[in-house]
């Protein structure tokens, strides 16, 4: 895992990556949040130009087969309970239908709007039983509150019964935004965000209460690969916490899996590669927030063994979604 075990040629031809991290900017979603999107972006509009067409361009370029799509932030909670039903609603229709008219190529993580219990429930149901979702797609945190908060409770029990993939998405808690002036919040929040969402999954139990869900985070865990010892030893010192995770801190953050966008570079990987299995990883670009490139060629001349370059590639990402098995990566 070094400069002792330099890829081969071999493990960069035809990759045929799945990328688990790539958004969908449905053109109705998009006009209704198009001030939100900018806000993020600090104006960039790089990502409300993005179309199927596009995004089928970049995959070619970079080897990718199948895109495993998702809404951006802000995801489906935007603006209220009715607003954020119909948002949800758009997006998992419209990413049904591309799965549809591009087979093999793409995917689709439903949109929920975590927190209106009620309207996530439902759309769990018409999604994966009448769309067939891959898995659901949640942010990191919603109004401060974070997926863990027992106001969530059922969401995640009803997931569990369904042995969903859950893919958790960074974005910017209100307590967080603008804290540095001209840093803005996906530079440095969204990355600890993530790990204010692992955590809160941790200090409030879901993770040992609904072990049947497979859970993605993105960015090589954000921030929690260099923090997960210092958790884990506090929540050893706490009775009352240790019970939460009876198995402890350390055995849940391995069992999820995270995928490597925009931080294919050596001092994130080998944070991850330390804290958790290669069987974990796996391959993600955040198109069009971030261009497929950067990823793709900082993981191709990473130096690792071919056999764990092809398992992130492809591999670890077919014993979640076996259907993209045939997927040839052609148009």
């Amino acid at each position: 895992m070094g400069p002792e075990n330099p890829p081969s040629a071999d493990a960069n031809a035809n990759p045929r990556r799945i990328d688990v991290h790539h958004h969908m900017l449905p053109p109705e979603y998009a006009s209704l949040t198009r001030d939100r999107i900018l806000e993020i972006t600090s104006g960039d509009t790089t990502v409300l130009k993005w179309t199927p067409d596009v995004t089928l361009e970049q995959m070619e370029q970079f080897g990718v087969a199948s895109s495993i799509l998702s809404l951006p932030v802000p995801g489906a909670w935007y603006e209220g309970k009715e607003n954020s039903r119909k948002l949800a609603r758009i997006a998992n229709e419209y990413g049904a239908r591309l799965s549809k008219d591009y087979p093999g190529r793409f995917g689709m993580f439903a949109a929920l709007p975590l927190p209106d219990v009620d309207g996530s429930l439902a759309e769990i149901e018409y999604a994966f039983d009448s769309l067939g979702a891959d898995g659901a797609y949640l942010q990191t945190s919603y109004d401060d509150k974070w997926p863990g908060d027992p106001a969530f409770a059922a969401v995640f029990d009803e997931l569990n019964r369904r042995k969903a993939i859950v893919f958790v998405h960074p974005t910017e808690p209100c307590c967080c935004a603008n804290l540095i002036p001209g840093i803005p919040s996906n530079v440095i929040e969204f990355v600890f965000d993530t790990t204010r969402a692992i955590t809160s999954f941790l200090v409030n139990g879901t993770f040992s209460r609904c072990p049947e869900i497979r859970f993605i985070f993105c960015h090589s865990g954000g921030t929690m690969p260099v923090l997960a010892a210092r958790i884990h030893g506090f929540f050893q010192a706490r009775s009352a916490l240790a019970s939460r995770v009876p198995n402890g801190v350390l055995y849940e953050l391995k069992k999820l899996n995270y995928d490597i966008a925009n931080a294919t570079n050596n001092s994130s990987l080998a944070a991850l590669l330390n804290l958790v299995p290669t069987t974990q990883i796996l391959w993600g670009s955040d198109f069009p927030y971030r261009a497929v490139g950067p990823t793709a060629n900082g993981w191709d001349n990473y130096q690792i063994s071919p056999e764990i370059k092809r398992a992130v590639n492809r591999e670890n990402a077919l014993k979640l979604f076996p259907r993209f098995a045939g997927a040839s990566g052609k148009k």
